[in-house]
């Protein structure tokens, strides 16, 4: 049997610096980088998913970026494929695959070597369980899936009504508890280092607000604005996810400006408590790093030079007991 391919992961939660680290240990390590975002693949939510930039993107080739249209779903067994291939062909030529992105969902998967099944979407069920959210809130939704799989509901979160919908489509195909189902024994596919990137609680909300402020003057506005124009319904589907919900309620005029831009920041801030979830600060498995750092590159950089030339495999990516 072959040796697993070696890859660096760069985890953690939203606006810690992510995309800026991948960037420079991209260039410095001869590497490309697979995304890991599950808002980052629609086309045309730039400013509100915080997409690589231009110049980023420019810098270090970037994979599974603008591969759906806003409309259409895509899930965990969608990225699954189009992952393992990004990274194959990465090593293919001789280059170093960096997975990038704050999905736990999507990382674990991956590297932890997930059997996701392959359901597909169910368009009367979603219609009917969207009705459902509208009239007995999301809520309902969620206590529905916390009794059949609580650590998944746990992991999503009851505001996230487009993901819990998905978590009972597919137990409702398979007859089964989405997360256990999803998960094999067998060794993990891949041999990889996970960098995380993580600060204290402060000073990501911190960094959160200032983002939101720069996506504002951005443009974020003007791109939930076109998006709405072009027959796309904020708030709903792949649009259903922070920011461009609040946007749409401002659009609608629900909600003046500010309060739409003080309620995307506060959804943010709960969704760093999800994303922690998934990337426990106490689970051995991640190398933590402080974001407060003023060259957080330097650490990263020793950790892969270690990783790349040792001759024994990085710690083993096995399946988290704990779940989520």
């Amino acid at each position: 049997m072959s040796a697993p391919i070696r890859l660096v992961a760069v985890v953690g939660p939203t606006a810690v610096g992510k995309t800026a680290l991948a960037v420079n240990l991209a260039r410095r390590f001869n590497g490309e980088i697979v995304n890991a975002d599950s808002r980052q693949v629609y086309a045309g939510m730039d400013v509100g998913t915080a997409k690589p930039t231009p110049a980023e993107q420019a810098a270090a080739r970037h994979h599974l970026i603008d591969v759906r249209p806003p409309d259409e779903p895509f899930s965990v067994g969608e990225f699954l494929p189009l992952a393992q291939a990004a990274i194959a062909d990465i090593a293919a030529r001789g280059r170093l695959p960096i997975l990038c992105g704050g999905t736990g969902q999507y990382v674990w998967a991956l590297l932890e070597g997930w059997n996701v099944p392959a359901i597909l979407p169910d368009a009367a069920f979603r219609n009917a369980a969207e009705q459902r959210a509208r009239i007995e809130g999301s809520l309902a939704l969620w206590h529905e899936l916390n009794a059949i799989d609580p650590v998944r509901a746990n992991a999503i979160g009851p505001q996230n009504v487009r993901r819990i919908i998905r978590a009972l489509e597919i137990h409702r195909q398979s007859d089964a508890a989405p997360v256990p189902a999803a998960r094999k024994s067998d060794a993990p596919p891949y041999d990889a280092l996970l960098i995380g990137l993580t600060a204290d609680r402060p000073r990501l909300y911190c960094r959160i607000d200032r983002r939101v402020d720069r996506m504002m003057a951005d443009g974020f506005l003007d791109e939930a604005r076109r998006l709405s124009n072009q027959g796309y319904v904020l708030g709903a589907g792949p649009l259903s996810g922070v920011g461009y919900t609040q946007l749409g309620q401002h659009l609608a005029g629900e909600l003046s400006l500010d309060d739409a831009i003080a309620r995307t920041k506060t959804q943010t801030h709960r969704l760093v408590r999800r994303q922690y979830n998934w990337f426990k600060p106490a689970d051995a498995r991640i190398r933590w790093l402080d974001a407060a750092d003023a060259e957080p590159i330097a650490p990263a950089d020793a950790l892969i030079r270690r990783f790349l030339e040792s001759r024994l495999p990085c710690d083993t990516i096995a399946p988290d007991s704990g779940g989520g």
